[in-house]
């Protein structure tokens, strides 16, 4: 039969949301098991925060930690197209709330918050493949496999799938729908970056778009130690006009951008380059009896205003606030209480991914004469404020933007 455990609530995954998840619930007094497939450190993609996400970071018991961490501040979001930069500064925003926050290799950031949540009393238990999941009346049963061939039985009240990637109960409970955006793909690296170009703005994530394809764009983030993440996301039809090894591949396509080629001119590729493909991803829903999926695990738009973890982390809260209430026994509405909630932002960031690469978002970025109020409004979105009610471009992005696009493109005609 195996080892036999048994917690309040297990949660799949000890990334942001499972980790921020695990905290606030231990913090109610429930017992909390994480179950977790690698050992940490580990790597992981998406570096680059957004402020939103130090208000789940600090409610989780866990700012003291990561900013003793020592990764590098982040204070907004520049764009580069051709001869065209511009950049927003976060603290210029509507919403109140953090303005700045950091740039994290992923691995070490990720480490940080799981021993904030240990350290608070959640149990992790690593190197656990999920390999069957069941439901009744009480709650649920996982059972799991470690990399030695050990099985392991745990047994909950209820079970948060915070798997990201892994996607273990999309998978297991047949939850996976297609996508609504194209299948793309992502080349990126770690490097050794040298940059000495005066110009570069080490306290901002730097998105480039293609001098030629505006579907095709660049990121650029900057770590503390001197090294950055760079990758750049295209449609797959893109990449087979390439000949050559993933490196190769990615080695052109910066050089076929003069502002990045300059700053990264004397980059050291000394890490792997990793690709992933169609990773946008979508369920049929959110959330059942005795369970409900967090982060990457329900839905994944696109890595291009660096939303991922934000979303993540806003699930976690809202899934605990939720799930306190269900386990002291009050009614809880989950789809009203956290389905639509959550979607409110994410549909906020869908419409600002579509407009990017419709290229309507960038004509309102570059425009000159932008005025000053829109931009703060914009602003709060890309710091991840996709929750503010208050503002109109989240009550509605997708009317807004296509007025205020066109309003730009006739000014530059």
């Amino acid at each position: 039969m195996g080892n036999k455990l048994h917690s309040d609530v297990l949660v799949i995954g000890a990334g942001p949301s499972g980790a921020v998840a695990a905290a606030l619930l231990k913090q109610q007094g429930f017992s909390v098991i994480v179950l977790e497939k690698e050992h940490f450190p580990r790597f992981s993609i998406g570096e680059s925060l957004l402020p939103q996400c130090m208000e789940f970071i600090e409610q989780a018991g866990m700012l003291d930690a990561v900013k003793a961490a020592g990764f590098q501040l982040k204070n907004g979001a520049a764009f580069n197209w051709r001869e065209r930069y511009t950049d927003f500064n976060f603290s210029d925003k509507i919403s109140p709330g953090w303005g700045t926050t950091y740039q994290v290799e992923r691995a070490s950031f990720d480490k940080v918050l799981a021993d904030c949540a240990a350290s608070q009393g959640v149990d992790i238990y690593y190197d656990r493949t999920i390999e069957q999941v069941a439901f009744d009346d009480d709650g649920c049963t996982v059972h799991a496999r470690n990399s030695s061939g050990e099985t392991f039985v745990c047994t909950g009240r209820f079970l948060l799938d915070a798997s990201g990637f892994g996607r273990v109960l999309p998978r297991l409970l047949d939850l996976d729908r297609p996508s609504s955006f194209p299948s793309r793909r992502s080349l990126f690296t770690h490097v050794e970056d040298c940059i000495d170009s005066p110009d570069f703005d080490r306290d901002k994530i730097l998105i480039t778009v293609h001098p030629d394809r505006r579907d095709v764009w660049y990121w650029l983030i900057p770590f503390a130690n001197g090294r950055s993440s760079v990758g750049v996301v295209a449609e797959d039809a893109f990449f087979a006009e390439f000949e050559g090894d993933d490196q190769g591949i990615l080695c052109d396509l910066i050089h076929q951008d003069p502002v990045l080629s300059r700053h990264l001119k004397q980059a050291r590729y000394d890490t792997p380059v990793n690709t992933i493909v169609g990773y946008s991803a979508n369920v049929s829903r959110l959330w059942g009896p005795r369970f409900a999926l967090l982060g990457n695990a329900g839905e994944f738009l696109d890595p291009v205003f660096s939303s991922g973890v934000t979303i993540a982390m806003k699930s976690a809260k809202l899934a605990a606030e939720a799930l306190t209430r269900e386990l002291r026994g009050e009614p809880v509405d989950w789809e009203a209480d956290y389905s639509q909630p959550l979607q409110c932002g994410v549909d906020t960031f869908r419409a600002f991914v579509e407009m990017w690469y419709e290229g309507k978002l960038q004509d309102i970025f570059f425009y000159p004469g932008a005025d000053r109020i829109l931009r703060a409004q914009i602003c709060s979105i890309l710091a991840g404020y996709a929750w503010d009610n208050k503002n109109p471009f989240v009550r509605s992005s997708r009317g807004r933007l296509d007025v205020l696009a066109k309003v730009c493109r006739e000014a530059m005609v």
